[in-house]
């Protein structure tokens, strides 16, 4: 379902008058925060690390088919995850994992 909305925000047709991806990414985060706080207390690091991978992919196709057409010269290794992260803001969802309780050493 996480995925289903992702691809709904990450839309190329919705959107087509984008002009920055901090929109999308305004519109994206609260939603990776929501599902993020609600499965961080159990072991979804596999998880959560598959759905950072698919969003970084979605926002790039979306840059690199901004006005309809392929960029030329646009490069997906000039922007990593941590780029989106620290530069524009997005909620990344790996390192949230809380476990209940305290861990004790035996």
């Amino acid at each position: 379902a996480l995925r289903a909305r992702v691809r709904d925000l990450t839309n190329r047709r919705r959107r087509a008058g984008m002009k920055d991806i901090r929109e999308v990414i305004r519109d994206l985060n609260p939603v990776l925060q929501g599902w993020g706080n609600y499965f961080r207390t159990g072991n979804a690091s596999l998880q959560f690390q598959r759905i950072d991978s698919y969003v970084r992919v979605r926002l790039l196709r979306l840059l690199e088919r901004r006005g309809g057409q392929r960029r030329k010269g646009f490069r997906w290794t000039d922007w990593p995850h941590q780029r989106f992260v620290t530069e524009h803001g997005l909620y990344q969802l790996l390192g949230t994992i809380r476990y209940p309780g305290g861990v004790h050493a035996a």
